[in-house]
């Protein structure tokens, strides 16, 4: 199991609103925040470019690495820090021969074989999900906490989870060897604003003990 503490990776809501950019910074200013993903499905191109170009240098002038979601020649294209893909978002292999360097996440859903074929394959990280409901997207897959303490004791490779997690139930995840959550409501839909969402985030996480490999 790492002995890195797990961190936050905060995901993009599915439509931006006129005032993001000083959302986002309020969020990355209030607390630590790993990666950012820029995820907008179904968006045309330029609109995407005009987002990244707006809210990547909020990203990394704080230190957050910023990661574009399904389209590594656009992440290429704009030198993104990275882009992460689904099963069924181009060439793996071949994202990870256009971007060296830069940081390849792959999806996994609920498939130790899916995992081990990303990191064979040179993933910087493995996303297992959904882990508890969520509205941001249709789920088809859910993972179970064993999955985590799985991966976490027999390989190095990072492991995201994503899928509903908040503050509240957070914990087990963290526990069983997430290195980063993946969220987007428990951070965007918090009741006091983005900057609480963070902060409430990194209290969970820093509050919960990691176990020993094997779960001693």
């Amino acid at each position: 199991m790492s002995e890195d503490p797990c961190r936050l990776y905060l995901i993009t809501p599915p439509v931006l609103p006129a005032d993001f950019a000083d959302q986002l910074a309020a969020a990355l200013d209030a607390g630590d925040v790993a990666c950012l993903q820029l995820r907008l499905k179904d968006a045309p191109a330029d609109e995407v470019r005009r987002a990244i170009e707006a809210l990547m240098p909020i990203a990394q002038a704080r230190d957050v690495a910023f990661i574009l979601n399904d389209d590594a020649l656009l992440a290429a294209e704009m030198d993104c820090d990275g882009v992460h893909l689904g099963q069924g978002d181009g060439d793996h292999a071949g994202a990870r021969m256009l971007l060296p360097g830069k940081i390849l996440g792959i999806t996994c859903h609920d498939s130790r074989h899916l995992a081990m074929k990303a990191g064979e394959m040179g993933a910087d990280y493995v996303a297992f999900g959904a882990f508890f409901p969520t509205a941001t997207k249709a789920a088809q897959h859910r993972a179970e906490v064993g999955l985590l303490e799985w991966w976490a004791d027999v390989f190095t490779v990072p492991a995201v989870a994503i899928g509903g997690i908040t503050a509240a139930n957070c914990a087990p995840l963290v526990a069983a060897g997430a290195d980063f959550l993946a969220v987007v409501g428990a951070v965007w839909n918090h009741p006091e604003g983005p900057a609480a969402g963070v902060r409430a985030m990194n209290a969970a996480i820093a509050a919960t003990p990691r176990e020993a490999p094997g779960g001693a």
